[in-house]
């Protein structure tokens, strides 16, 4: 398989820069087989059964993009930093604009008592550490920090106050992830709470999403292309649940991707098991899926992995009947934009 099989032309008016609102207002197209209808989110408690779980990816988005001050005596430079994650010893592995403006050893000024040293560079990426003046690194991002918006959200405006509302889950409870897991975002308590009424049951994970997920595919063959590791959680208790909802013929579905890729991985071994610890799942063409039955998921960018990914679930030549449709019936792609909700049919 070639990185061009893949590819599609997007029409750039229908990258979404903003959430609709209220969230679940969103089109959303449902995808049943080779049957293709146009919903809203709203519409999910009428298409989700009774005894059908969700699983729900719980991490929470930090704000993690901080604008600072390099000075050389009199001269300054403005350098932006995107957390990736943290190592062990409390230090960070981040992305710095423009990297070459800062050297090791110097400081880059946040804000008051917050600044972050420059301690090692290494395959484009930097290696931080923080002097916060008492305060804890949390505090300075809640203060100092912004929601690192996707790049096609980024280039075309910066983040804001709505961001910080906009670019979370109503169930995110687990720091960790510098991307949301964006077919969450359509989710309202209002909406959760319907589905309950409907006999929908939820299943939580975590999975912290990095800005990996952003990293183009750069090998022709996919098959060499090597993921991002992202740390993720399946309690025993969820892997429990899991199981049994398996045995019972109910349906399992995650919401997102990123809640699907942890699932397939702790079912690796032929069995749901408890997970804790990286992983770096691949998942396209001629992957034989253990868990989920369907998916619910936004549009995603062409020659992507999740393009991929879709495309296993769905076959690829339907997957690219579907995106042709929401092509033409102008839903909004990528984070802030309208969602799919994706069951192969059984015959496949």
């Amino acid at each position: 398989m070639k990185l061009d099989d893949f590819d599609f032309e997007l029409p750039e008016h229908l990258i979404a820069t903003r959430p609709v609102s209220p969230r679940s207002s969103a089109k959303l197209l449902f995808a049943d087989g080779d049957q293709v209808t146009d919903r809203h989110v709203y519409d999910l408690p009428d298409i989700f059964r009774a005894g059908d779980v969700l699983v729900l990816n719980d991490t929470k988005v930090l704000p993690a993009r901080l604008t600072g001050i390099r000075r050389r005596g009199e001269a300054e430079a403005k350098i932006e930093i995107t957390l990736l994650s943290p190592d062990p010893d409390g230090r960070w592995q981040a992305l710095v604009k423009p990297l070459r403006k800062v050297k090791e050893g110097e400081r880059v000024e946040i804000g008051s008592g917050c600044a972050a040293i420059l301690e090692a560079k290494s395959d484009g990426q930097a290696l931080f550490s923080f002097d916060l003046d008492g305060m804890e690194l949390g505090e300075a991002l809640e203060r100092f920090g912004a929601m690192p918006l996707p790049p096609y959200i980024s280039a075309k405006r910066p983040a804001d106050a709505r961001d910080r509302t906009d670019y979370q889950t109503v169930f995110a409870r687990r720091d960790g992830a510098v991307a949301a897991p964006t077919a969450s975002l359509h989710f309202e308590p209002e909406l959760l709470e319907k589905l309950r009424e409907r006999g929908v049951e939820f299943i939580h994970v975590t999975l912290h999403v990095g800005a990996g997920t952003f990293l183009p595919v750069k090998v022709e063959d996919i098959t060499t292309h090597k993921m991002h590791a992202e740390w993720g959680e399946i309690t025993p208790a969820a892997a429990a649940a899991l199981a049994k909802a398996k045995s019972e013929g109910r349906r399992v579905i995650p919401i997102g991707t990123t809640a699907l890729r942890l699932i397939e991985t702790a079912a690796q071994g032929g069995e749901i098991k408890p997970w804790i610890g990286e992983t770096d799942i691949f998942i396209y063409p001629g992957f034989e899926f253990q868990v989920a039955d369907g998916l619910m998921t936004n549009f995603h960018l062409p020659k992507s992995t999740l393009m991929m990914l879709v495309s296993a679930l769905m076959g690829k030549a339907r997957i690219e009947r579907i995106y042709d449709h929401a092509i033409a019936e102008n839903y909004r792609f990528f984070s802030y934009g309208d969602s799919s909700l994706l069951f192969p049919p059984t015959s496949d």
